[in-house]
């Protein structure tokens, strides 16, 4: 058989339904499969030399309470309601300003509700790819202010409990701020029943705070809910705003 016709395609199938013979020479086969080998090959090379590729695939594949939290960006839907939710974030920085010092723990409080206020603002008044994180921070910093409340209302706190929050801190703050509201509001409803017995003011701050919170989290839900009615978030923000000033109220009154 002569090199020419070895390159001439058999005529044997000719005339089959549905074959189609091209001709095509032996080498070329051998030389893409030598290109795709070189190739997989400098990729594999790549992966193993460079140790940051490595990491970056290891943290791409971290299991899900190792994640941020999956912001919710569907409130501010029009300039309206996004002057609102940031006028409505002002009150916290008041109350922040305003909260008592007269320890280093209710110190630590009262600058967390500033930074509560502050963060909430720039979320709120952001676009773009930083309002996801600016998000992140809002979350993070209600979840400080929580952390700092149940301490300043009680030194005694658990210290496994407060070394796990201050790690679940940065990639869970939801569920940090879940457990501290939960155990704040178990202190300052006891702390609240002690005093208001005493102090008839107490007393109506203790009613005020027990209807700022049903209201908060009924707001709370409905803004989860239902996204597209307007200003329930900015709702939220003044019935959080009101518990927050009974709970300052209640700390001065903490010795």
């Amino acid at each position: 058989m002569t090199p020419e016709n070895a390159l001439k395609p058999s005529t044997a199938l000719n005339g089959v339904h549905g074959l189609h013979l091209i001709s095509q020479s032996p080498f070329s086969f051998q030389e893409i499969k030598q290109g795709n080998y070189n190739q997989s090959s400098c990729g594999t090379s790549n992966l193993r030399g460079d140790p940051r590729l490595h990491v970056q695939k290891v943290w791409q594949q971290r299991p899900a309470c190792l994640r941020p939290i999956n912001c919710c960006l569907n409130g501010d839907r029009n300039i309206a309601e996004r002057v609102v939710n940031v006028l409505t974030s002002l009150p916290f920085i008041f109350l922040g300003i305003n909260a008592p010092r007269k320890n280093v723990n209710c110190k630590l409080y009262a600058n967390s509700l500033i930074g509560v206020g502050v963060a909430s603002s720039l979320y709120h008044a952001s676009r773009g790819r930083l309002r996801k994180y600016l998000r992140w921070a809002d979350y993070t910093m209600i979840a400080t202010a929580t952390v700092c409340l149940s301490r300043a209302l009680r030194d005694e706190n658990p210290k496994l409990l407060m070394a796990a929050s201050a790690l679940c801190l940065p990639v869970q703050p939801l569920m940090v701020s879940a457990v501290h509201t939960g155990l704040m509001e178990l202190l300052v409803q006891i702390a609240f029943a002690k005093r208001a017995f005493q102090d008839p003011d107490l007393r109506m701050a203790h009613n005020v705070h027990k209807m700022s919170s049903l209201l908060g989290g009924a707001l709370f839900i409905a803004d989860d809910v239902f996204p597209e009615t307007p200003f329930l978030h900015a709702g939220w923000h003044l019935a959080a705003a009101v518990g927050v000033g009974t709970c300052n109220k209640l700390l001065e009154q903490i010795e």
